[in-house]
């Protein structure tokens, strides 16, 4: 079922068993297919809850959830909802069900049934996909933080996902294995138009994301492109968020009276803004 909106989060709502107060309260919002959305939020924010919706690992309290053309309610659909929407969690070890990295990228594709002949070729596709093929016959207890992580990806590419959700994927990983990771998805978000929904509390990743969704206290305060979003400091900081170095740095210049325009996220935003305040003549020409 293909669709211009590829999940389509309509007037959601979600409450633990247990708890008088809901953590996630009327969120609506649409994203569209081939989209790297990344969700901004504290913690206990209600952005992980958010990612289990996505993926019908929680059904709505309220409202609906519609993955693909599927709505999460429905319980027959389940498997081809987590088919085409895949779902990598923080902790990389928690993945890994097998001794070996080609069994392990071949669990999701058995539960599926899909016959052996054609798993195959699949799974070297998947391996291939995110650079891992050499590592096809190793133990994933050898392998890095950043590894485990590609081979759970891989996992889902097995599968042909449409859609690929990431919570916190990078948090546990050292500065080498969170590139490791990101660069893989960037890749295939922009070489298989894969749609990314990009959960995490790192503010250079999601400056790297088409659009951006801060959720606080359970609703979704500000939506946007990376620039529109992060150039609301004073709100970001409100909700105990930080914002990316250089767009910080910009906010600085601005408030000492350096005419420094909103949304600055690079080192080559900043440079330019820069040399126009301190070259004026120099830029006009």
């Amino acid at each position: 079922m293909q669709t211009d909106t590829q999940i389509d989060v309509k007037d959601v709502s979600f409450t633990y068993d247990g708890s008088s107060a809901p953590a996630l309260s009327h969120i609506q919002t649409e994203i569209r297919p081939g989209e790297f959305v990344a969700i901004l939020g504290h913690n206990g924010s209600g952005k992980s809850t958010l990612a289990k919706l996505l993926n019908a690992l929680y059904i709505p309290t309220e409202g609906n959830v519609v993955v693909c053309g599927y709505d999460t309610r429905d319980e027959k659909l389940v498997w081809e909802i987590r088919r085409r929407a895949g779902m990598i969690f923080q902790n990389p070890d928690n993945q890994i069900v097998a001794t070996v990295v080609k069994e392990d990228v071949a669990f999701g594709l058995e539960n599926l049934g899909i016959p052996s002949e054609e798993m195959i070729p699949r799974i070297e596709s998947a391996l291939s996909a995110v650079r891992m093929n050499r590592f096809a016959d190793s133990a994933p207890h050898q392998l890095s933080g950043g590894q485990k992580q590609r081979v759970a990806i891989a996992g889902i590419l097995a599968m042909e996902p449409s859609v690929i959700i990431a919570d916190e994927a990078t948090a546990m990983l050292d500065p080498s294995g969170r590139k490791e990771v990101l660069d893989t998805i960037r890749m295939l978000n922009r070489s298989k138009g894969i749609t990314v929904i990009w959960i995490t509390h790192f503010m250079e990743e999601a400056a790297l994301a088409d659009r951006v969704l801060v959720v606080t206290d359970g609703s979704v305060r500000l939506t946007g492109t990376p620039a529109e979003v992060f150039g609301h400091v004073d709100a970001m900081r409100e909700m105990h968020l930080d914002v990316p170095h250089m767009t910080a740095l910009a906010d600085e210049l601005r408030r000492e009276g350096m005419p420094i325009r909103d949304g600055v996220l690079t080192v080559e935003d900043l440079a330019q803004e820069v040399e126009k305040a301190l070259c004026p003549l120099k830029s006009a020409t």
